[in-house]
């Protein structure tokens, strides 16, 4: 082989070397860039369990279900961790429009929430099942798609304050009660009408809001 033919040769073998790391390089992110775009959209979603706590005790205080209703977000206390003397059966009897006299579990606390940018969502309202009192709320999901941000306010959103709720996994929907559980509802058949039973005399009537749970009020008291 000539001289010629020799250095040619090896000009196209560092060539070839040279565009080789290229070449993986672009194959690699042709394969992982459809997995890192297929998990954006659930990871900003703010559909699920979510778990509010205590952030002086880092206890647990309430699990909040939270639904897409044709694009605006509602969401309901699943779960109350209740303390001792504190009756499961507290109604928001406080309440001034179509949730008074619900009981808090089931209680629909979110309302209205409309996508408002990427991950955030505004326009609805929060409820105090306390004191009944209503206030306007944002959510916003953390980019990591584990922390709901939820802010309520009066007037102005930037003098309003936030609770930070932590995703629960899907394993944690076997905690709740059948009653608010969307794996159960709409797949149990309703139970025949029947006349309501009059209350015995002596029986305790559900009890009122005096002595409320662990929630606390979305805007600073």
């Amino acid at each position: 082989m000539s001289i010629a033919a020799r250095m040619m040769r090896m000009r196209l073998i560092l060539a070839v070397a040279t565009l080789m790391p290229l070449v993986c390089s672009a194959a690699a992110q042709s394969v992982s860039a459809p997995n890192a775009s297929a998990q954006n959209p659930g990871q900003w979603s703010p559909v699920g369990l979510w778990q509010a706590v205590d952030s002086d005790t880092k206890q647990p205080t309430g699990w909040f279900l939270i639904d897409d209703h044709n694009g605006v977000f509602d969401g309901i206390i699943a779960k109350m961790f209740l303390k001792p003397g504190e009756d499961p059966n507290t109604i928001c009897d406080k309440c001034k429009d179509d949730r008074k006299d619900h009981t808090w579990l089931g209680l629909e606390i979110i309302r209205g929430m409309k996508p408002e940018g990427e991950n955030k969502y505004g326009d609805g309202t929060i409820l105090d099942p306390r004191d009944g009192k209503i206030y306007k709320a944002t959510m916003k999901v953390t980019p990591d798609g584990q922390t709901l941000v939820v802010r309520g306010y009066i007037g102005f959103e930037f003098l309003g304050q936030n609770q930070y709720w932590t995703r629960l996994p899907d394993s944690a929907f076997s905690a709740l009660d059948p009653s608010v559980n969307p794996q159960y509802i709409h797949k149990v058949a309703p139970p025949p009408a029947q006349a309501q039973t009059p209350r015995k005399s002596g029986t305790a009537p559900a009890r009122k809001s005096e002595a409320p749970l662990g929630l606390r009020s979305p805007v600073g008291q």
